[in-house]
C-alpha cells in the first residue's frame, strides 16, 4: 500500500504541473483528493492491515495529502493573482486623459424669464396665486364679465371639454377664484402665473399655447396712479432704469378704464428703430381698473373698494429682453439655440 500511496503523489504532482486552468485544477483535486478519490480508494484498504503498519501507512498518507494540497493551493494561488493582473490591466484608469464633461441642465429661458417676473412682484409685496388650466366657462368669462354670447369671447373661445369646460385663456379666472376665497377682505395683492391656450396659428409671434403673468390689486382708494407706478417700476426693475411706459387707451371687459401699456424701445432706447417701427415704443401689457361688475361677482362692493389688473405674456416679455425675433424658437428644443441661456 505504501507503494502504491508512492505512485499516487508522483502521478498527481505530475498531473498538477500541467494544469492550465482553475477548473482543471478542481478537477484534479476531485480527482485526487476527493470523497470518491484515488487517495480515499487506498485508504479504504487499511482495514487489512495489521496494528503495526496503521500508523505507518497514515503518516505516508497524510504526506501525499500534504504535498497533493500544497502545489493545488500554489497553483490555485497563482490562477488568482493572474486573474487580477488580467482585470487591473483591463481596467486601468489613464489620468492623464481629458474628462468626460457630463451635459449640464439649465433653466429654459421662459422659466427664467418668469421667475424674474415673479421676483419683482414678490419683492413688491405680492404673494403667488395659481389655478387649474381645465376651467370652466363660469370663471374663464362670465365671472369676468364675459356673458355667453358677447362678442369679445370670439377672440378667446378655443378649446372646449364640454360645453361648459374648457382650457382656460387666460389667468384670469385665477384673480376670480382669489377674490371669492377672500371673502370680501382686503387688501388683495397677488400675481397668477401659468399656461393659457387660444385659437391662434402658430407664426413669430403667436402659439396655441404661451405662458401668462397677471396681477391683481383691490383695496381702499386704489387709483390708475398706483397701477402706472407698479408697471413703471416692473418695467424699470426688467428693462434697466432708463425704461419708461406710456398707456394708450383700450377695451377690455373686465377692466374700466383699460389701457394697452407700451415700453420704450429695448434696442434703440426710444429713438425709432426697425424693431419698434421707428415709433420708440413697444406694446408690453395690457391693464386696468378692475370692472365693478367683476367685484361684485368676487364678492366685494365697488363702492368700498376699487383695484387694479394687469396681465402679460412671458413669452413677449423675453422676445423684448433677449432680442428674439421668432416665438417659436422657445418651443422647438434647439440646443444651440437654449444652450445661450445657460451662461446668463
Amino acid at each position: 500500500m505504501k507503494e502504491r500511496l508512492e505512485e499516487l503523489r508522483g502521478e498527481a504532482l505530475q498531473e498538477l504541473q500541467g494544469v492550465e486552468s482553475p477548473q482543471a485544477l478542481n478537477d484534479l483535486r476531485v480527482k485526487y483528493l476527493g470523497k470518491k478519490g484515488a487517495l480515499t480508494e487506498i485508504l479504504r484498504g487499511m482495514g487489512g492491515l495489521s496494528a503495526e503498519e496503521r500508523p505507518i501507512i497514515g503518516q505516508v498518507a497524510n504526506d501525499v495529502r500534504g504535498a497533493i494540497e500544497a502545489v493545488i493551493e500554489e497553483k490555485a494561488a497563482a490562477f488568482q493573482q493572474a486573474e487580477t493582473n488580467n482585470r487591473l490591466l483591463a481596467e486601468t484608469i489613464d489620468v492623464t486623459l481629458p474628462g468626460k464633461k457630463l451635459p449640464t441642465g439649465a433653466l429654459h429661458p421662459l422659466n427664467k424669464v418668469a421667475q424674474e417676473i415673479e421676483d419683482i412682484f414678490v419683492g413688491l409685496g405680492y404673494s403667488i396665486a395659481e389655478g387649474p388650466e381645465v376651467e370652466t366657462d363660469y370663471y374663464n368669462f362670465e365671472a369676468l364679465n364675459l356673458p355667453k354670447n358677447h362678442p369679445a369671447r370670439d377672440m378667446q373661445d378655443s378649446f372646449y371639454v364640454t360645453e361648459d369646460i374648457l382650457m382656460r385663456t387666460h389667468t384670469s379666472p385665477v384673480q376670480v377664484r382669489t377674490m371669492k376665497a377672500k371673502e370680501g377682505m382686503t387688501p388683495v395683492k397677488v400675481i397668477c402665473p401659468g399656461k393659457v391656450y387660444r385659437r391662434d396659428d402658430d407664426d413669430a409671434t403667436h402659439s396655441f399655447q404661451f405662458n401668462q403673468i397677471e396681477g391683481l390689486v383691490i383695496g381702499k382708494g386704489i387709483r390708475m396712479s398706483d397701477l402706472k407706478g407698479t408697471l413703471l417700476q416692473f418695467v424699470q426693475q426688467m428693462f434697466g432704469a432708463q425704461a419708461q411706459i406710456r398707456l394708450r387707451p383700450s377695451f377690455f371687459p373686465f377692466t374700466e378704464p383699460s389701457a394697452e401699456v407700451d415700453v420704450t424701445c429695448v434696442q434703440c432706447g426710444g429713438h425709432g428703430c426697425r424693431m419698434c417701427k421707428q415709433t420708440g415704443w413697444l406694446e408690453i401689457l395690457g391693464c386696468g381698473m378692475v370692472h365693478p361688475r367683476v367685484l361684485e361677482m368676487g364678492g366685494y362692493d365697488p363702492e368700498e373698494v376699487t383695484g387694479f389688473a394687469f396681465g402679460m405674456g412671458v413669452e413677449r416679455i423675453a422676445l423684448l429682453k433677449y432680442g428674439i425675433d421668432d416665438i417659436r424658437h422657445f418651443y422647438t428644443n434647439d440646443l444651440r439655440f437654449l444652450g445661450q441661456f445657460a451662461r446668463m
